[in-house]
């Protein structure tokens, strides 16, 4: 089945790197117009080269911190800027943050919180009038699956995508009587900038770690960026018309909750 965005516009946060930069690249070759969110310039630079060697349409790179109300202000505005328009709203920044809970400082836990709860409601607060006006919209949260079976030391991160997964069903009951599809994907092992940087730490092929965390997936192996792009491609889709307030894994089997 071929998906098809033509016509539509999306925003990314965090969409300079790892899975962000993946669905970037899904998005406009499926003839989305994409803006990618992130702070550091050089990478969003170079993001948006990648993205436009395939892109059917704009690509606009806007460089903010999405942790803070300005900073997603600015994204919003430049994307509007832009694009001339949003559709489709991909809250995908965060960073995986986990120790014991007693060593979890107060700054830690609103640093999170910024990051992966504010950021997507600030975000989604503000394209939200369009979508209801034009009677169509599409809000993907980016969550792991730990917000659905969270294990001891995972906090903050556990928490604040817990609450993630909350704000995905709130928001779709909110949304269905508008056109406005909400759902989360959760993230299981899939390759990615932190398992590149963890294997150079180690100084251990990254093939090795790999092969040797698939090991303990029921599909035996780590999933690869582009699998979780496409999956968050097709719900963007109008070929996903009928699926709003789920949470899929994309995980290869791994978490115990379905």
């Amino acid at each position: 089945m071929e998906i098809s965005l033509r016509g539509r516009a999306a925003v990314i946060t965090g969409g300079s790197k790892g899975l962000g930069l993946a669905m970037a690249r899904r998005f406009a070759a499926s003839g989305a117009d994409v803006a990618i969110l992130a702070r550091g310039q050089a990478a969003l630079e170079a993001a948006e080269r990648e993205i436009r060697a395939t892109a059917q349409g704009k690509v606009a790179a806007i460089a903010c911190d999405v942790a803070t109300a300005e900073g997603i202000q600015a994204g919003h505005d430049g994307a509007m800027a832009a694009l001339g328009r949003i559709d489709i709203v991909v809250n995908n920044a965060g960073a995986s943050r986990t120790g014991a809970f007693e060593t979890v400082t107060d700054a830690v836990w609103q640093e999170d919180l910024d990051l992966k709860l504010f950021a997507a409601i600030r975000l989604t607060r503000l394209a939200w009038p369009q979508m209801r006006e034009r009677g169509w919209g599409r809000v993907i949260n980016v969550l792991n699956t730990h917000a659905k079976a969270p294990r001891a030391g995972t906090a903050p991160t556990a928490i604040s995508r817990a609450a993630g997964l909350a704000l995905t069903k709130v928001l779709s009951g909110e949304g269905a009587p508008h056109g406005i599809l909400v759902n989360a994907l959760l993230v299981g092992l899939i390759e990615s900038d932190q398992w590149r940087r963890r294997a150079e730490a180690a100084g251990r092929p990254l093939d090795a770690l790999l092969a040797e965390m698939g090991r303990g997936v029921p599909l035996g192996r780590v999933g690869r960026a582009e699998e979780f792009a496409q999956a968050a491609c097709f719900l963007a889709s109008d070929a996903a018309s009928y699926i709003t307030g789920t949470a899929i894994n994309v995980d290869g089997g791994s978490c115990p909750i379905p």
